[in-house]
Formats: C-alpha cells, sequence, structure tokens
C-alpha cells in the first residue's frame, strides 16, 4: 500500500472514532453502534483530545459532515434508490440507517479496506441492499460498478465525502467527468472541499496529505453538467446547533474554507 493509500485508510478509521465519540454524547447528532469496533481503542484514544478541542472552538466540523449527508442521503433515497458511495472506507450507512428494503448501496473501495470492513462487521446485517464493489479508483471502477448491476440509465445518488482533497487536480477532473458519464439527468452527488487557503495552511498528519483545493465549486460542477449548491459548515442547515464558530463573511477573502456541496445532474 501507498503512503498516500495509508493514510486515506487511517482517516476513515479516524472518522469512526469521531462517530464513535459522538454515539455516546447526550446531544449526539447520530447514533453509529458499530464505529467502536471499526475505529478501534487506539485510535479512538487518539482522536479523543482533538474533537474535545474542536468542540470547545465551536467547531465539530466531522460530527456535523456526517449528519449533514446522513440527511442528504436519506432525503432523496424514496426517489433514487441506487446510492454509490465512493472511497467507503469504514463508512456505515447501509447499517445504521432506516433504508427502504429496496435500496441499493454501492460501497467502492480497495480490496483491503473492505475485507478489513467485512471481518469486523460479517455478522451484521444491513437495513438495505448492499453491494461491496473492490476496485481501485485510479483504475477502471465504473465497469466493475456496472457489472456489479448499477443502472447508469436511472438516476443515482452519489457521496464522495472526506477524499477529494486528497487527489490532484487531474484525478479529480478525471473522476468527476467518470461520475458525470454514469450519470442520468436527475441524479444527485454530495461531497466536501476544501478552498485553496486551507489547501496551504494544511500541516497535521492527515491534513499535510492534501492536494487539491477549490475556490469555486458550484463552477466546477458546472464544467460536468451539475447545478450545485454550497454551503459552510456552520451555515442555517449545516450547524445543528453544535457548529457555533463566527466565521468571517463569504465575500471576505484570504480566509480557509470549507465546503458542503449538493448538486443535481442537469445535463448530459
Amino acid at each position: 500500500m501507498s503512503e498516500l493509500q495509508d493514510i486515506v485508510s487511517r482517516s476513515s478509521q479516524f472518522m469512526a472514532a469521531v462517530r464513535a465519540l459522538e454515539t455516546k454524547r447526550p446531544d449526539r447528532l447520530f447514533d453509529d453502534p458499530y464505529a467502536e469496533r471499526l475505529a478501534g481503542a487506539e485510535i479512538i484514544a487518539q482522536v479523543k483530545p482533538i474533537l474535545k478541542g474542536a468542540d470547545e472552538r465551536g467547531r465539530p466540523f466531522a460530527a456535523v459532515r456526517t449528519r449533514f449527508f446522513d440527511d442528504f442521503l436519506f432525503s432523496l433515497a424514496s426517489p433514487i434508490n441506487q446510492i454509490v458511495i465512493l472511497g467507503a472506507g469504514m463508512d456505515t450507512r447501509a447499517f445504521r440507517l432506516p433504508w427502504h428494503p429496496e435500496t441499493c448501496i454501492y460501497e467502492l473501495d480497495r480490496p483491503e479496506v473492505l475485507q478489513k470492513k467485512e471481518s469486523i462487521l460479517q455478522d451484521t446485517p444491513a437495513k438495505c441492499q448492499r453491494i461491496c464493489v473492490a476496485a481501485n479508483l485510479g483504475q477502471l471502477w465504473y465497469s466493475q460498478l456496472i457489472a456489479a448491476g448499477f443502472q447508469a440509465e436511472k438516476p443515482a445518488l452519489w457521496l464522495l465525502e472526506g477524499f477529494l482533497y486528497y487527489l490532484k487536480d487531474t484525478e479529480v477532473y478525471s473522476l468527476l467527468n467518470q461520475i458525470s458519464e454514469l450519470s442520468a439527468i436527475g441524479s444527485s452527488l454530495g461531497t466536501d472541499l476544501i478552498n485553496i487557503k486551507m489547501l496551504q495552511e494544511a500541516g497535521n498528519e492527515l491534513s499535510r496529505r492534501w492536494r487539491y483545493g477549490c475556490d469555486r465549486p458550484e463552477e466546477l460542477f458546472a464544467e460536468y453538467g451539475w447545478k450545485a449548491s454550497v454551503i459552510e459548515p456552520g451555515d442555517e442547515g449545516a450547524h445543528f446547533g453544535r457548529f457555533t464558530f463566527q466565521k468571517p463573511p463569504c465575500e471576505v477573502t484570504g480566509v480557509a474554507r470549507s465546503f458542503l456541496v449538493r448538486a443535481t445532474k442537469k445535463t448530459v
């Protein structure tokens, strides 16, 4: 496994630890009874003081992001019953959200990542039709997705949570082009991005491996036929009473920012 792949895998475990610790809170934004096993005690111990500091600053980004995309997926899963989670890692939405039985979730990640999750959750039934697609996003993953039953002629929900900024510019553009080619009009996509200022300021174990920043997500997605709505954590609809940090207004430049993106496919 390359160093970058190892970092991204660790990020997935870190997010499982976030969900495990959030689940123990009386004011939790969601429940994830599986996250503790997926993260492991060592990672949870590492994450705990980081989360404490984020909460004290009114910036519980990871918990807010999880709840935001929970709501995004679940609000659209009735009219659109095929969901693709790219870079699924230790995601547990197939197990913890009350899906309609006909909902089909495709979890796509590298074989070793999916195998690790399977070994931990092997006796846990999913609450929907869950299909694991072992593939590398740098290869012909879309062919494997279609072979697994994905129907490109029907609208789909896509989730790209917490990993676009680990890719190079050209990799991001290639991935968005591939997703767009697989997406019927009416498909929806959720992702998070950082701006270039945040990319420049990154410095901890995970963020120092970030490689992609975008100042204008709406314009990025429009190039691929999507109409995007973009908000920042702490905005109305993305604070959940917990993200209380007061950031500068959006027109203020030179500020490190993260974005939560919801997009709808409008053109072929």
